[in-house]
């Protein structure tokens, strides 16, 4: 199943980058989307009625187990723009947002398509 959704860019706390640069974060993007990760994640917010946190609990995509000191997460490959091959991370942290999404690439998003905060993304998320 596909998922697509649009969302707005928002700038978030910087714990995406830290995030992405942890070598076991590396090695399962790499294992299972074919890429290593630009550092940081785009952040989107999306419309209250867009129903994406319900199907990402629903589809378990592929579990980011943690270290020790970490939350788990899931990860699924995705679309950005229709152009660049990457994914969504969904952190399992009590609380998480159901109307943000994290995305990652293996470029920067930002400068691949001139964004800035407020500025609408499309991203297609394949469901497993």
């Amino acid at each position: 199943m596909i998922a697509t959704v649009k969302g707005k860019v928002f700038t978030g706390l910087n714990e995406g980058r830290r995030f992405t640069e942890l070598p076991w974060v590396r090695k399962i993007v790499k294992e299972k989307l074919g890429f290593e990760p630009y550092p940081g994640t785009m952040n989107l917010t999306l419309p209250s009625d867009a129903q994406i946190g319900t199907l990402l609990k629903k589809f378990k995509g592929w579990k980011i187990p943690p270290e020790k000191g970490y939350f788990p997460g899931r990860l699924y490959k995705a679309l950005i723009m229709g152009k660049v091959a990457g994914g969504v991370v969904r952190p399992e942290v009590p609380s998480y947002p159901e109307n943000v999404l994290e995305v990652i690439a293996p470029t920067c998003l930002r400068e691949e398509f001139h964004l800035k905060d407020g500025d609408e993304v499309k991203v297609k998320i394949w469901l497993k």
